[in-house]
């Protein structure tokens, strides 16, 4: 009750003093010095590396954002490759953090050519600890400041099981069910290391695997992603093989280049299909939700560049009906992952958990989520909730000044800002 009576009286402008010392109400409504929303201002933007991570692939980068503010509120973020973060960080330095929705539109629109899915990973970071700055700066957690719990947790599903001893993978599956985990999920037989991947003979391989799975874990708990690796007939054959099986959702049927080609794959088969982890922003997966090819999408932070561009891709899913079940990506994403999921629609959602378990590396807080049974429960403390130690990380740069490059902003009379 005192934190919410805090949030309240800090928006209110009662107790302004308590949350920006020296600061007027009026400044924190939008009415201060040049129409500031908040008395801060981004002073330096530091990246680490993730210390053991030898995995630096763009959808899946660990690197650690950290936005400080000349007020000391201090926000951090996940994702992006260093010469992105640097580019972006550069166009945020003397912003109003409060900004967040102004601050994207100018880095996502403040170049000549439109973000490729690489730079929208590192803005996806920077949103991030934007939104950790907000809700530490307001004394409350950033699913209150999405609209406020919508559910008491988020259900889980593993790709793996790590937690089991059990030698078969049918046992493992069956384990990983009994732990609480909804759904355990699998890929296709083969195609991994040093031996080469023969679709043709893999697709009767995968039909029996998923026959094993759906027989120890049951009809709805068990789902499997095709990796994108079949062409449209072999990928046909397998849905139609397995629907009777009751996949929870089967992913990637085909490779993401050409989305429209769903349009063909939604009249061959009836299973319940999952696209998205290879996506960024909503531009690239709108025709899917718009004509209802998919049942569940898979866009993740920060891979979509941020949260609230998540959250309105989840806002246009609901309007038809598809659920979400995210891509996991990093252990801080994953907590950001909760307050999203946790503050929107009541449509069907899962979180992905490799190895059906959190993780939870040295450099950040023990209980950076919540994680019992199963699933995942939101976290009340302020912004994500989760504590940065960068002297268990790799420091990489420190940004503290604006581009020497500026690029032309081109805005409308209201102040929006437009592609130029």
């Amino acid at each position: 009750m005192e934190r919410r009576n805090f949030f309240k009286t800090a928006v209110l402008g009662s107790a302004s003093a308590a949350v920006f010392p020296g600061f007027r109400s009026s400044e924190l409504s939008g009415h201060g010095p040049g129409g500031a929303i908040s008395p801060l201002k981004i002073k330096k933007i530091r990246y680490y590396s993730a210390p053991g991570y030898n995995k630096p692939l763009f959808n899946q980068a660990r690197g650690i954002v950290e936005i400080e503010t000349d007020g000391g509120v201090i926000g951090i973020g996940e994702g992006g490759s260093k010469d992105m973060i640097e580019q972006c960080a550069q166009m945020m330095i003397g912003k109003d953090p409060f900004r967040i929705e102004h601050i994207w539109q100018n880095i996502y629109r403040g170049m000549f050519y439109p973000p490729g899915r690489e730079k929208l990973h590192a803005l996806g970071a920077l949103e991030m600890a934007l939104w950790d700055i907000k809700g530490k700066a307001l004394g409350v957690p950033v699913y209150d400041l999405l609209g406020g719990q919508t559910r008491d947790y988020v259900e889980c599903y593993a790709t793996g099981f790590s937690a089991s001893k059990a030698k078969s993978e049918e046992e493992r599956a069956r384990d990983c069910i009994e732990s609480g985990l909804r759904v355990y999920r699998i890929g296709p037989t083969g195609g991994n290391g040093a031996d080469r991947f023969d679709p043709f003979e893999n697709v009767q391989k995968t039909i029996e695997f998923c026959k094993t799975i759906a027989a120890a874990t049951g009809p709805g708990n068990w789902a499997i992603d095709l990796h994108t690796r079949f062409d449209m007939s072999d990928s046909i054959r397998i849905c139609n093989a397995i629907e009777e099986l009751g996949p929870y959702f089967v992913e990637d049927i085909l490779r993401s280049e050409n989305p429209d080609m769903y349009k063909t794959v939604r009249t061959m088969t009836k299973v319940p299909i999952a696209v998205g982890e290879q996506f960024g922003d909503r531009w690239d997966i709108n025709e899917l939700i718009e004509n209802e090819l998919i049942d569940y999408a898979r866009v993740t932070v920060p891979n979509t560049g941020g949260i609230l561009e998540l959250r309105k891709i989840i806002d246009m899913c609901e309007t038809h009906y598809i659920g979400m079940v995210p891509h996991f990506t990093g252990p801080l994403s994953v907590a950001a992952l909760v307050h999203v999921l946790g503050s929107s629609s009541p449509a069907r959602c899962m979180m992905e958990l490799a190895g059906g378990a959190p993780e939870r590396p040295p450099y950040f807080n023990e209980d950076i989520v919540d994680f019992r049974n199963g699933k995942l429960y939101l976290n009340s403390n302020p912004g994500l909730g989760v504590k940065f130690d960068p002297k268990k990380a790799n420091l990489l740069m420190e940004i503290t000044t604006e581009t020497q490059f500026p690029h032309p902003v081109l805005q409308s009379p209201d102040g929006a800002i437009h592609n130029w």
